[in-house]
């Protein structure tokens, strides 16, 4: 018993230190003005200013509602344990607040300038013909299991599918507090060991994919990079995806070419040209940020030491289907044998490591 109180009171200890710098307070003012304007009858004229206010006033108030709940249950444990004697059952309790604790600690990691954003990923598949496609169309089913598992939303962008199987590239944007913040560490190359299905003899074969993680940007963060109408070559197309009638027929897609950078993106999945222009420009927004970050951590680490761009000699992490099974992150040392649980995308275990790299 005396092992299960000190638990306890350690619990209660950490809790203390994680709230005294939340400022609760000033978040339920946050929470109030963000409730406010919410109720303004014009909000929805501008969909995109509605959208994320409705996700920061969803973010702050699940924040409070989080914290406070977690308050009450540690402290009501604590009580308990000031008792002469507690039961043994209070231990799934402390277990279970433990484990909360830590994912809610794991978000004060999270304090970048736009971590709270949305994310934009983009997968490329590299060299290996069909085989690397594949691996790039598994790379985004895991990461689109992994965004719903956390109950985040996720939107196409843009997929170009393989000749045979699988994708060329592809890039869809995740909705969700945070998600940003979470994912930018999954920047980088990803590399396949399998027997290969696509050869007669089942061959060992080694397979990479290019990940990348940027946070959506508006028209607000324009301010930080000048994009000139002048520097723009924008072509319009039809799409080859699914989405229907209007989509297929018409040259709703969008493309558009920075001259300055040499940087193509393209949207061509939703069902009006101005909606995938919309989406193209967001892409273009996220690219250039990328691209100029890359230049400033180049040279903040030019002589603090190596630098690793999200480039293909950048690899992350190894999938390993053959001839063991395996999962290991190549910067943290995690991993684990349940690849196939990985790949269905139970991620957590890489995701959150992932989140204290630079901490």
């Amino acid at each position: 018993m005396y092992e299960l109180k000190k638990r306890i009171e350690e619990l209660y200890a950490r809790f203390e230190e994680f709230r005294k710098p939340l400022d609760l307070d000033a978040k339920r003012e946050a929470l109030k003005k963000l409730q406010k304007q919410s109720q303004d009858p014009n909000l929805w004229d501008d969909p995109d200013r509605a959208r994320n206010l409705m996700q920061e006033l969803s973010g702050v108030e699940s924040e409070i509602t989080e914290v406070d709940s977690l308050a009450d249950e540690i402290e009501t444990l604590y009580a308990l344990a000031q008792e002469d004697e507690i039961e043994e059952s209070l231990e799934d309790d402390v277990e279970k607040l433990e484990t909360t604790l830590d994912k809610a600690e794991l978000a004060t990691y999270l304090s970048g300038k736009y971590d709270k954003r949305n994310a934009i990923v983009s997968l490329h598949a590299g060299q290996g013909g069909t085989e690397a496609m594949d691996w790039s169309s598994m790379l985004l089913r895991m990461y689109l299991r992994f965004c719903e598992k956390r109950g985040w939303k996720t939107e196409m962008i843009e997929e170009s599918t393989g000749e045979e199987a699988g994708i060329k590239s592809a890039t869809f944007l995740v909705y969700g507090m945070y998600a940003y913040g979470y994912l930018k560490n999954e920047s980088g190359a990803h590399r396949l060991v399998r027997q290969s299905p696509f050869n007669a003899d089942n061959l060992r074969q080694t397979s990479f994919a290019l990940v990348e993680v940027m946070p959506e940007l508006d028209d607000a963060d324009e301010s930080d990079m000048i994009i000139r109408d002048d520097d723009l070559d924008i072509q319009f197309f039809r799409s080859s995806g699914s989405g229907g009638q209007n989509v297929n027929k018409v040259s709703t897609a969008v493309r558009i070419t920075h001259k300055p950078t040499g940087i193509v993106v393209s949207s061509q999945t939703q069902r009006y040209q101005v909606q995938n222009r919309k989406s193209a420009m967001n892409l273009l927004r996220a690219k250039l940020w990328a691209l100029e970050e890359e230049k400033r951590m180049k040279e903040e680490n030019r002589i603090k030491g190596d630098y690793t761009p999200a480039s293909w000699g950048a690899q992350i992490r190894s999938y390993v289907l053959h001839p063991y099974k395996m999962v290991k992150d190549l910067r943290t040392e995690v991993e684990t044998s349940n690849a196939e649980a990985v790949l269905d995308g139970d991620l957590d275990l890489f995701v959150d490591s992932g989140v204290k790299i630079n901490h």
